[in-house]
C-alpha cells in the first residue's frame, strides 16, 4: 500500500498562495474591480511570478527576469500588507486605484517579454570538417637524408703498366644524382655569389652554403658549369 508523504514545504506554499490570492482579490475589489475581474488579478500576479521564475531557471542572463519577479512579488506583498488593516478598503486612495487599473497591461507586457524574448544560445563547438583532418591515405613526406656509404677496400692487384697509367691520371668524379629542387636552390646561390663577388662559386663554398657532402657538392658544381 502506497503511503502518502506530507511535505511541510508544500503545505506552507499552498497556505501562502491561498492567502495571497485572497488578499489580491480583496484589494482589487476594493479598488473598483468587482465580479470576475477581482478574481483575475491574483491569477495575473501569480502567472507573472511563475513566468519570471522559469525564465531565471532557463537562462544565464536573468536580469530582466529578476526585475519582473520583484515587480510581481511587490504586488503580492503590497496586497498582503494593504489588507492587513493599514488601508481603509472602503476608501481606497486614487493612486492605488490607478495602479490596480494599470496592472493588467503591465503584467501582459512583462509576461510577453519573459516568454517570447530569445534566450542566449549556448556556444557550440565548431564542427570538425574533413578538410581539417589529415588524410590517412596520403603518404607522409619523407625528409631527404643523405647516406654516405663507406668505400670498400680495393683489391690489391699487381702493378701493371695500364694500372700505373690510370693511377697517374686524375680519377673522374663519380656520378651523383642531384635532386632538381636542390639543383635549383644551388643555382640561385651561385647566381647570388656571382652577382656579389663577380666570380663563380667553387665547390667548397657551395658545400658550405648547402651543408651537403663533398661528392654531392662536386656533382652540383659540375652541373652548374663551374670549374
Amino acid at each position: 500500500m502506497t503511503r502518502i508523504r506530507i511535505d511541510a514545504v508544500l503545505i506552507q506554499a499552498v497556505i501562502a498562495g491561498a492567502l495571497s490570492f485572497a488578499h489580491l482579490h480583496d484589494l482589487a475589489e476594493a479598488a473598483g474591480q468587482d465580479g470576475w475581474k477581482a478574481w483575475a488579478y491574483p491569477v495575473s500576479v501569480d502567472l507573472l511570478l511563475v513566468a519570471a521564475w522559469r525564465r531565471m531557471r532557463t537562462t544565464a542572463d536573468n536580469r530582466a527576469a529578476w526585475a519582473w519577479f520583484i515587480i510581481a512579488l511587490a504586488a503580492s506583498l503590497g496586497a498582503n500588507v494593504a489588507t492587513a488593516g493599514l488601508l481603509d478598503l472602503n476608501d481606497v486612495p486614487a493612486w492605488l486605484r490607478i495602479l490596480v487599473a494599470g496592472w493588467p497591461a503591465l503584467a501582459f507586457l512583462g509576461g510577453t517579454l519573459l516568454v517570447h524574448s530569445p534566450a542566449a544560445a549556448p556556444t557550440e563547438p565548431q564542427p570538425v570538417t574533413a578538410a581539417t583532418l589529415p588524410d590517412p591515405s596520403e603518404p607522409k613526406p619523407v625528409p631527404d637524408v643523405t647516406v654516405e656509404r663507406a668505400s670498400e677496400p680495393a683489391t690489391q692487384l699487381p702493378p701493371t703498366p695500364a694500372l700505373e697509367k690510370a693511377a697517374a691520371s686524375p680519377a673522374p668524379v663519380p656520378a651523383v644524382a642531384v635532386p632538381p629542387a636542390l639543383l635549383d636552390h644551388a643555382r640561385k646561390l651561385a647566381d647570388s655569389h656571382h652577382a656579389t663577388t663577380g666570380s663563380r662559386i667553387d665547390s667548397a663554398t657551395l658545400r658550405a652554403r648547402l651543408g651537403v657532402p663533398t661528392p654531392l657538392a662536386d656533382a652540383i658544381t659540375a652541373q652548374l658549369g663551374n670549374p
